[in-house]
């Protein structure tokens, strides 16, 4: 997948690199909070590891009409830009959470992958109302 930029951005496919900034501080967190409180640090270690799956296993590509999401080579999950309405990156000093909404459907989804590559792609590609 291409990166590089034409003189239309939007008419590119960009693939996110992923970011495991929130599964390593859910984990390095929850060392400490299993002396404390040992169900909440194991919950808390189980589901920052499960995030460190998801940002190693999937992978996210803007494409000129659809945000699309594989596993691997396999395609899980399409979001043509037509049936957005609204989209919001939340936390701008440490971006924690992508929301959108879509016609029939609301999505959050953590930031796995590269906010600032996430939020130039979703300007480009999906101005916010």
């Amino acid at each position: 997948m291409t990166t590089s930029y034409t003189s239309n951005p939007a008419s590119t496919t960009v693939e996110l690199k992923p970011s495991y900034t929130i599964p390593l501080v859910l984990v390095v967190a929850a060392v400490p909070m299993l002396i404390v409180q040992p169900s909440v640090g194991g919950l808390m270690g189980l589901f920052g590891l499960f995030l460190m799956f998801q940002a190693v296993t999937l992978r996210l590509l803007f494409t000129p009409t659809d945000l699309d999401i594989y596993r691997g080579e396999k395609l899980i999950r399409r979001f043509p830009y037509r049936e957005w309405q609204n989209w919001r990156i939340f936390w701008n000093p440490v971006p924690i959470l992508f929301y959108f909404k879509e016609i029939k459907s609301i999505h959050f989804l953590p930031i796995l992958f590269d906010p600032k590559t996430l939020k130039t792609c979703l300007e480009q590609r999906c101005p916010r109302i």
